[in-house]
């Protein structure tokens, strides 16, 4: 059951709030979280609330079956958007959540660092950059002059930057239009907005909708060398500090990473659960979009700081963070083991 948010803060504490620590390149902070062993038992009773989006994780958690063989209990707030996530966890309303990967770059410059736990990756551009209906552009050259919806702290936030560098545009020869994410699909359709970097299943739901009205995107050459989409579970410190919570933390990624195993040897299944149920699209439609995420893989997280680190070096050049951060600090390594382990008994990247 989903729980509402504001009954979830009524018996969460606060979230403390940690001084920003200077990047010490040289000689890399071992962050505290890192610095005890990872529970392993789950006490009975244990419970954790879990920030989702798109309601993606709760339904493959509940599809898969996974869900009912927890022995921690899960409870789901949805959001839209990593800023709202990050306002949840400093409110001390959150104990994990599913984001991109801006989220926690930003969490992490404001001096309060949300420990990412779990990494799954997809070799796909994390968004389709959908332009208004009828217009036209062919490559991200012509981006040049265009109204983009922009959202600070979301992982939309690089993916544009990238966009620019590639085009070899500067910030300043575009107009970006700050918006909240959920007011994303109602801008381009409006045409408030030339061009909007949209997700699944809001891609997809645009196009088919204003099909008539000759809606697209940039040609697929165009999202070449994008950043891939990725999304990360991370977890609050006080609750990685708590024995009891940080075994819980371990056995939900456990199971989503067994869960998502089972949506991709199911495909059917989880198109039919999550496309056709939840979001409301067509099961043809649905099946095209897990056609082209093709193979999630999760990665263990210290192959995946390297990636993490080039994010955060764009942000900087482009003058979206104070200071040049060190991606290192933004995971909790001791989940790596677990990756291992759950990779090589599931088959793999499966």
């Amino acid at each position: 059951m989903v729980r509402s948010l504001l009954g979830v803060m009524a018996w969460c504490a606060m979230l403390p709030v940690a001084k920003a620590q200077p990047v010490q390149p040289a000689q890399p902070a071992q962050p505290a979280w890192n610095a005890a062993s990872l529970p392993l038992s789950v006490p009975a009773g244990s419970k954790l609330v879990v920030g989702d989006q798109n309601e993606n994780l709760q339904t493959v958690l509940i599809a898969s079956g996974v869900r009912s063989r927890l022995v921690t209990q899960v409870a789901f707030a949805n959001f839209l958007g990593g800023p709202e996530i990050f306002e949840a966890f400093r409110a001390g309303a959150l104990d994990v959540a599913l984001v991109g990967s801006t989220p926690p770059i930003h969490a992490h410059a404001a001096g309060e660092p949300i420990p990412i736990v779990a990494a799954l990756q997809s070799a796909r551009p994390a968004y389709g950059l959908a332009l208004r209906p009828g217009l036209a552009l062919n490559s991200l050259q012509d981006l040049k002059g265009r109204k983009i919806a922009w959202a600070e702290g979301t992982a939309r936030q690089p993916f544009i930057l990238a966009a620019l560098k590639r085009a070899g545009l500067r910030v300043d020869e575009v107009k970006l239009v700050p918006l909240k994410v959920g007011d994303f699909p109602v801008a381009i359709k409006t045409g408030q907005v030339d061009v909007a970097p949209l997700n699944e299943p809001h891609l997809s739901r645009y196009l088919k909708a204003y099909a008539a009205e000759k809606a697209q995107t940039l040609p697929a050459a165009a999202h070449e060398d994008l950043p891939a989409s990725t999304r990360y579970l991370y977890a609050s410190r006080r609750a990685l500090a708590d024995p009891a919570k940080a075994a819980a933390i371990r056995e939900l990624v456990a199971g989503w990473v067994s869960a998502v195993a089972w949506s991709q040897a199911h495909p059917a299944d989880w198109v039919r659960a999550y496309y056709v149920r939840r979001q409301g699209l067509k099961e043809a439609d649905g099946a095209a979009i897990v056609a082209a995420d093709g193979e999630l893989r999760f990665s263990p997280l210290r192959d995946t700081v390297r990636g993490q680190q080039e994010l955060i070096d764009l942000l900087h050049g482009a003058g979206q963070l104070p200071r040049r951060l060190d991606a290192q600090e933004e995971f909790d390594l001791r989940f790596d083991t677990l990756f291992v382990e759950r990779n090589a008994s599931a088959g793999g990247s499966r």
